[in-house]
Formats: structure tokens, C-alpha cells, sequence
């Protein structure tokens, strides 16, 4: 963790118009870590991961990736970068009209010039990390919402990205699910060797994956704390703690650990 960060979120404002999300959010992200985006609900957790994909410029402050601004550069250095990225949406962002296989291999058959043989190796590959193995020619209505999700996964990891952003991914799936989710992240952290952003709001995911955190306040529209979930539970900010504790005793609350 001493090493230079690979993300610096930099003096950050998120704005629409007139109207300020968030001001001034400092943070640093280092690499291979998974990083949690944590807050109630309208605090700008999926703002914040949009700002970082590319997707809304800032209204003032910057983003830099290995110590490189991010929005000071042109369109195409901005496009260049965001290849070095993987993305799974909330709800897995397959096209229904589309197996899964072809849903992996979009981004590859997109971007690279390989031939078709191989991307469909590539394909089967990824499908087997997510345990998706004999599924490739299943379309997304015919699989559950958690495989759906583990789909998603293994498009987002197509392009062999060094940097994964994970929006809600736990969202609209059972416990069982979830957790089965957050083991997958950390075998492919660790296998991939990858940095992981998530945006999240739940507890049991904070405190199973996270190796740093920052938590932002709707109110206050300030990133109140950034450390490790466990760490926060004692913050002096009495906001930090009810979020990370649902309003029970930090002491009675005792975090899962990995």
C-alpha cells in the first residue's frame, strides 16, 4: 500500500447544472486493492463511478490513473484509457437479444483485431471464471439474476481491463447470491491481479471485500471518512458509524473478515 496510488480522486465537485452533488472529494485508491464507494441512498456513489469511467466530466477537480490526469486528456487518450477498464452495470447490461457468449466476446470483436477462433477461446475462458462453463449459447432471459450478474463479470473482464468498476453489484439478488458475488471478486482480484472500485451500500460486502473505503454524506454533499470499513466503525464521525452500524453499537456489530 505503499506504493504510488493507481487512482487519485482529485479536489472531485460532481454537479447537474447548478445543483452540487458532491464537493471536494479527496481520495486514493491503491493497486489491486477492492475499494467500496459507500453512502445512503442519493449521497452520488453511482455519480462518483460514473465520473470515473468517463461518463460525466466534473464540474471541477480531476481524476488521474498512475499519476496521469484523466479528463485533461483529448477524446481519443480519454478512449485509449477506458479500454484499460472494465465495467459491470447494475443490472448486468446484457443485450437480450444476445447469447452470452456473444455478449463476452462484443467487446473483443469490438477492439481487437483477433480472429474469430480465438476470441471464442477467450470467451469460454472468462464464462469458466464466472462458473458460467456450457452456458456460452444460454440468453440472458433464461438464466437467474445471479448469473446474469456473473455474465456481466465476464464481459467486463474480456478486454483483460487492470481496473474493474462495479456498480451495485450485489442489487436485487438473495443473500446466497450476493455472498457467492463477493467470493468471485476477490478470487478474481487476486487471480488478475486487478484493481476493484465498488459502489455499494451493503454491509455485509463492505466489510467481506473492502481493503479501503470512503463514505459520502448526502447532506453534508462532503466525503466524510476514507479507511478500512472495520477501522471506520470507531470514527469520531458519529455519521460514518450509524451508516457502518445501522444505528447499533459499533461493539455488538463485530465485521466479517475475508
Amino acid at each position: 500500500m505503499n506504493a504510488a496510488p493507481k487512482i487519485e480522486i482529485c479536489d472531485l465537485t460532481m454537479a447537474y447544472g447548478s445543483y452540487v452533488v458532491m464537493r471536494g472529494i479527496r481520495a486514493t485508491v491503491a493497486k489491486g486493492s477492492v475499494f467500496i464507494i459507500m453512502g445512503g441512498s442519493g449521497c452520488g456513489k453511482s455519480t462518483l463511478l460514473r465520473h470515473m469511467i468517463g461518463m460525466i466530466r466534473p464540474s471541477a477537480g480531476d481524476i488521474r490513473y498512475d499519476g496521469d490526469s484523466f479528463w485533461s486528456k483529448d477524446d481519443g487518450g480519454r478512449q485509449a484509457k477506458l479500454r484499460e477498464f472494465g465495467v459491470l452495470f447494475q443490472g448486468g447490461a446484457l443485450w437480450s437479444s444476445m447469447t452470452l457468449a456473444e455478449n463476452v466476446a462484443l467487446p473483443l470483436e469490438e477492439f481487437t483485431a483477433l480472429p474469430r477462433e480465438e476470441i471464442r477461446e477467450i470467451v469460454r475462458l472468462k464464462l469458466a471464471l464466472v462458473g458460467l462453463a456450457g452456458f456460452d449459447d444460454y440468453y440472458p432471459a433464461e438464466i437467474s439474476g445471479g448469473m446474469c450478474k456473473r455474465a456481466g463479470l465476464a464481459r467486463a473482464m474480456a478486454l483483460d481491463p487492470e481496473i474493474l468498476f462495479f456498480d451495485e453489484p450485489s442489487a436485487g439478488l438473495d443473500p446466497i447470491s450476493s455472498r457467492n458475488l463477493d467470493r468471485l471478486i476477490l478470487e478474481l482480484r487476486d487471480s488478475l491481479g486487478a484493481t476493484v472500485v465498488v459502489v455499494t451500500h451493503e454491509l455485509a460486502s463492505i466489510f467481506t471485500i473492502a481493503d479501503d473505503a470512503v463514505y459520502l454524506d448526502a447532506e453534508s454533499r462532503t466525503m466524510r471518512a476514507q479507511g478500512r470499513p472495520k477501522d471506520l466503525l470507531q470514527s469520531p464521525d458519529p455519521k460514518v458509524r450509524a451508516f457502518l452500524t445501522r444505528g447499533e453499537s459499533a461493539d455488538s456489530h463485530p465485521p466479517a473478515t475475508p
